[in-house]
């Protein structure tokens, strides 16, 4: 399937999805967020891909939604949104609960929805000229992309709240030290930092990493209680699995695993 904003590339065990309109800043239309979630779906059914790099051609990121085309909807602005919000969410919440885990590389902007779905990854690899700014709010809108709920699991709600009200732009040194990425690298060490995380993560442990990603979506919500008994569970049905077994017998005779991701 050929599609219009990105393009996907399976190697290694790896799908990587990259922005491809740099023309338009990357940003998020109509278009782009049903592109994104069929993607989406695409790694999440596929038993080849164990671990998904989001990454962007261009000097940026993602600018967040299409603002020409929200302000060109006129009086269908609300269904636009509606519909945009629906397959980024769509996107998101499929990342967020799939086996494999999502590495995002950000070189340059990542801004509104462009920041919400950076943030929304596993693991952030940013480069030095990466910038962050929420900037919902600077055009009359307010946060989507899962970014009220990820982002202060991230960086705690005060930080958050300040981010969102005063869309301040956050350097990559500063990022860091927030907690919005794991990494930062130099830009000319972004793409090969980001695949060799990518491809460290898609030799491991595939269903063990995706029961470990929904047992932290609960983890504030939950009682310690209800959080443990889901680990029981959690634990109790990798020991089942190939991996298990394969990860003992290497363990025991002393030499690295060969997981098959099942």
């Amino acid at each position: 399937m050929t599609y219009q904003r990105f393009r996907l590339e399976i190697a290694d065990g790896v799908a990587e999805i990259t922005f491809a309109r740099p023309e338009g800043a990357n940003a998020i239309d109509f278009v782009c967020s049903q592109e994104l979630a069929e993607l989406a779906l695409v790694c999440d059914q596929s038993a080849e891909v164990r671990a998904v790099l989001l990454r962007a051609d261009g000097p940026m990121f993602c600018a967040g939604g299409d603002v020409r085309s929200f302000r060109d909807a006129g009086t269908e602005l609300p269904a636009l949104l509606k519909r945009v919000t629906e397959g980024l969410h769509t996107a998101i919440s499929r990342f967020s609960r799939m086996d494999a885990p999502v590495i995002a590389a950000v070189g340059g902007t990542a801004a509104g929805g462009g920041m919400s779905l950076a943030c929304s990854a596993d693991i952030v690899v940013a480069s030095e000229n990466a910038r962050f700014t929420m900037a919902y709010t600077r055009i009359g809108l307010v946060p989507d992309g899962a970014s009220t709920f990820v982002l202060p699991r991230r960086i705690g709600i005060g930080r958050t709240r300040d981010l969102m009200l005063r869309n301040r732009v956050v350097g990559a040194k500063e990022a860091l030290e927030l907690g919005l990425v794991e990494y930062v690298v130099s830009q000319d060490k972004l793409d090969d930092e980001a695949r060799k995380i990518a491809r460290e993560l898609a030799a491991g442990p595939t269903c063990a990493y995706g029961t470990l990603k929904r047992l932290m979506l609960g983890t504030f919500d939950h009682g310690i209680e209800t959080q443990m008994a889901l680990e029981t569970s959690g634990i109790a049905s990798m020991g089942a699995t190939e991996d298990a077994k394969e990860g003992l017998a290497a363990f025991f005779e002393k030499r690295p695993p060969v997981f098959g991701g099942n």
